[in-house]
């Protein structure tokens, strides 16, 4: 029986989120797991893992949503990723924004002229 099984809290040691706790969702085989948390959501290699102590108790495959309200309800950082969709939205609100104190300005500058 493996250490690294599903609601294993752990510390990502390797690569981009290394120093950040994720929590094992899937084991996917021997040396793989899916892992989520303060991380992205992705398959890495138990290599890359230190278990930690504690284990949760969560179901397998657990949705994003869920593993986010558990980690806040930990009071524990989580990865808040925007998708390129959502991205590109809040850009152009940003655009909306300043093109409309942009044209506020403009028209304050009218009025004073006058």
């Amino acid at each position: 029986m493996s250490i690294f099984n599903v609601g294993r809290l752990c510390l990502k040691i390797a690569g981009r989120d290394a120093g950040r706790k994720c929590i094992i969702i899937e084991e996917l085989d021997s040396n793989y797991v899916l892992i989520d948390g303060n991380v992205r959501r992705r398959k890495t290699n138990i290599r890359h893992l230190e278990p930690l102590e504690e284990v949760l108790d969560v179901k397998k495959n657990l949705s994003h949503e869920a593993v986010k309200e558990l980690f806040q309800s930990h009071n524990w950082p989580v990865w808040d990723h925007n998708s390129k969709q959502a991205a590109e939205k809040l850009k152009k609100q940003k655009k909306v924004k300043v093109k409309s104190a942009e044209k506020a300005k403009s028209t304050e500058k009218k009025k004073s002229a006058k």
